[in-house]
């Protein structure tokens, strides 16, 4: 057999016409295959034609002296009627795989990742829905804390929190990340002080806000020597914090860019305060998380499989 043919790139035209093709042997000819096709004897004979093009080879001899198989047309039904019983096997089992992708994924984030251009959790969804149309997405905000805890209980299927403190009862896929900075509202005492007239001492004797877990935002606020004066369990109510003008906070620039616009807050000394945080999807180690799950996290892992690879250890500081 001629080994330059389409075996490595078969497509849905090269199945059809391995069907008609295995119909017409099966008839006994063109002429009998007219009825069960349901289409004419020329339309057959082209698509026969057409096969033999794709496949470079003779497959039949069809004329007068009536129809017959040549030894390579033997050699491709054989190979034909394993193909398409693998397709139908396939078809079905995916059939069946798709009936039984029902019920619910629970999902809990701690990032405001809606405005976060790394994040691609919509996609993911998008994409996870219509491959699993049946199944109910419960999609919750929580703090880092309590979407461990739940995990690992099994309350929740899969959370994305940040690359912190991996728990070894968890497995970490790295999805995205984001920019942090501190900032401060505009009726803060810093709003308008240059940069060029602070340094980072200064800043310690101003109140603090900070995130109330074990955090990277806890870690940072540590390691510049902030005492927090006020704690929060989400970024939403820092936000509200630092626009009051009392504190000073770190915000992930894409949520705060909106308030920076409209002029009610400012980064302050960003090249000595910037650091990065990773967040990834943390599934239980067991019991092994289910097929629903699973599909879940694969259209993380693809939505996200542009971002830059991240290892697992440690707080990544900017």
């Amino acid at each position: 057999m001629n080994h330059d043919t389409l075996a490595t790139r078969i497509g849905d035209t090269d199945i059809r016409l391995l069907r008609i093709f295995k119909t017409v042997v099966e008839s006994g000819g063109l002429t009998a295959a007219e009825i069960e096709l349901n289409i004419g004897k020329s339309t057959i004979s082209k698509h026969i034609s057409d096969l033999e093009l794709r496949l470079k080879l003779k497959l039949c001899n069809r004329g007068p002296a009536g129809f017959s198989l040549t030894e390579d047309g033997e050699q491709v039904l054989a190979a034909a009627e394993e193909l398409l019983i693998a397709v139908s096997h396939f078809r079905t089992e995916v059939n069946e795989i798709k009936e039984q992708l029902a019920g619910t994924i629970r999902v809990s984030l701690f990032d405001q990742c809606a405005s976060n251009p790394e994040a691609q959790l919509a996609s993911a969804i998008h994409n996870f829905n219509e491959a699993a149309p049946a199944v109910q997405i419960e999609l919750s905000l929580e703090p880092p804390n309590v979407i461990e805890k739940m995990v690992i209980s099994g309350q929740l299927d899969l959370g994305i929190i940040a690359l912190h403190r991996p728990s070894t009862s968890l497995n970490y896929v790295p999805l995205y990340g984001e920019d942090m900075f501190l900032y401060c509202g505009a009726d803060h005492p810093l709003f308008a002080t240059s940069d060029a007239h602070l340094r980072t001492g200064d800043l310690r004797r101003y109140n603090y806000a900070g995130v109330s877990v074990n955090s990277p935002n806890l870690i940072v606020g540590q390691q510049l020597g902030f005492k927090r004066a006020a704690k929060v369990q989400n970024e939403q109510a820092l936000a509200i914090l630092i626009l009051s003008g009392r504190y000073i906070g770190f915000l992930p620039d894409h949520l705060a860019q909106g308030f920076v616009d409209r002029g009610l807050m400012r980064k302050i000394l960003p090249e000595e305060t910037q650091y990065r945080t990773r967040f990834a999807a943390a599934t239980r180690k067991q019991p092994a998380p289910t097929r629903v799950t699973k599909l879940f996290l694969e259209a993380l892992k693809s939505a996200h499989s542009q971002q830059e690879p991240t290892v697992l250890s440690g707080l990544a500081r900017g």
